[in-house]
């Protein structure tokens, strides 16, 4: 029978989905508003207000599960 968590697991996969999870989106919003903020500069202000919105959501959710609560 094969063991769900054995001593010798790396978990570095899963680590790094979830970091991908908290910041891709973010960083994604914040370029597309950088590319935008020539052109159409009230598009990248809600672009990056969203950015950081997500952000703070992400790192409340997110960390709430790495750190175990």
């Amino acid at each position: 029978m094969v063991l769900l968590l054995g001593p010798n697991m790396n978990f570095d996969g899963l680590l790094l989905m979830i970091v991908a999870i908290m910041f891709g989106p973010a960083i994604l919003l914040a370029i597309i508003g950088a590319f935008l903020l020539k052109k159409n500069k009230k598009a990248a202000k809600v672009l990056f207000i969203l950015a950081v919105v997500y952000l703070i959501i992400s790192l409340g959710i997110c960390g709430a599960l790495i750190a175990g609560f």
